[in-house]
């Protein structure tokens, strides 16, 4: 029960931030500010599958945004063919980029470290070339268009602000789904694997086959994200699911923070918001994250949210006793997992 209730604990904070950022159309925000609140708030979506897959197995892809353009490009071929609308494409979309997951994570997932970034980041680029030569199929490099409405009990929620409480709602829905996976067998496994990859195989675990299931799991939430995108620009093109795109969604996940439920919005709302908040031009949007990336590392290895809580509860308790060791750790999340 005691478990339970503190695990509960841990998602109630990212809900109330949540409800307080519903409030956000109503304090008169600008289009513009509501524009990077819906565009903030589908990349977040997207970050709580890499939070995933890089907070809890400690694999980072930079090949993350390849598997939103999965998402975008699946639903604007089924609008443009099929005339599938946007609450039948979510979850078609999901299983494209899940599907495509597989395709990159079982090759990819064969090596470890820098080798499977350079894997993921290889298989984003081939993405972007395929997308750009495909044709009047994919619209080559202008792209495609999706001409559908968004629609909602037949009412239509194309506005600004309608659309920004689907995103949200969205997002609250990530965050519950990601809390789920994180208290469950399976994300302690995933956990156990993190921590030493060679004990949790020597335990029994198949570390293999679950690498790619949390691929797969990334590969949904950035699906829908994808779907998200799609409807929301109506237009898409391979510029936007780049090399760079993927370096901004590592770069939300990483300064927030991916073993908090509060750092994937953390980390979309910074980064999304500190250039226009600064007036900065994109060159200087480009120093000021690689600044906050360096930083991050540096002083605030679990992200800016953790290290804000650990700066509390040290400024409130003290230092607290050391923490049992790596192996101890794995040990009882491979023995948790398989209860």
């Amino acid at each position: 029960m005691n478990t339970s209730l503190s695990s509960l604990r841990s998602l109630i904070p990212a809900l109330v931030v949540l409800a307080i950022l519903a409030f956000v159309p109503a304090l008169g925000a600008s289009n513009r500010m509501l524009s990077l609140a819906i565009s903030a708030g589908i990349n977040i979506v997207a970050l709580y599958g890499l939070s995933v897959l890089f907070g809890q197995t400690g694999i980072l892809s930079m090949g993350h945004a390849a598997l939103v353009g999965v998402g975008a490009y699946a639903a604007a071929l089924l609008a443009r063919d099929t005339g599938i609308g946007f609450w039948v494409a979510l979850p078609l979309g999901g299983i494209a980029a899940a599907t495509f997951a597989v395709v990159i994570g079982v090759p990819s997932l064969r090596v470890s470290g820098h080798h499977f970034v350079i894997m993921t980041f290889a298989f984003g680029q081939l993405l972007t070339i395929i997308l750009t030569n495909g044709g009047d199929f994919t619209g080559a490099a202008t792209g495609l268009d999706l001409q559908l409405p968004t629609s909602f009990f037949g009412m239509r929620i194309d506005d600004l602000i309608p659309y920004y409480f689907v995103v949200l709602a969205f997002v609250a829905l990530s965050a519950i789904a990601s809390w789920a996976i994180i208290n469950s067998p399976y994300g302690r496994t995933l956990r156990a694997i993190r921590e030493n990859e060679k004990l949790a195989a020597s335990l029994g675990i198949n570390v293999g086959r679950h690498k790619i299931g949390a691929f797969v799991v990334s590969g949904v939430f950035a699906g829908v994200s994808g779907v998200l995108l799609a409807y929301f620009l109506r237009h898409i093109s391979p510029s936007q699911f780049a090399s760079f795109p993927s370096i901004y969604l590592a770069l939300m996940v990483m300064i927030g923070g991916a073993r908090l439920l509060l750092g994937p919005i953390a980390g979309g709302i910074l980064v999304s918001f500190l250039p226009e908040v600064l007036n900065l031009d994109p060159v200087q949007s480009r120093i000021l994250y690689g600044v906050c990336l360096i930083a991050v590392i540096l002083l605030l290895p679990n992200g800016l949210i953790a290290g804000l809580i650990d700066g509390w509860n040290r400024l409130v308790r003290g230092p607290g006793p050391k923490q049992a060791s790596r192996h101890a750790t794995t040990a009882t999340h491979a023995s948790e997992a398989g209860r």
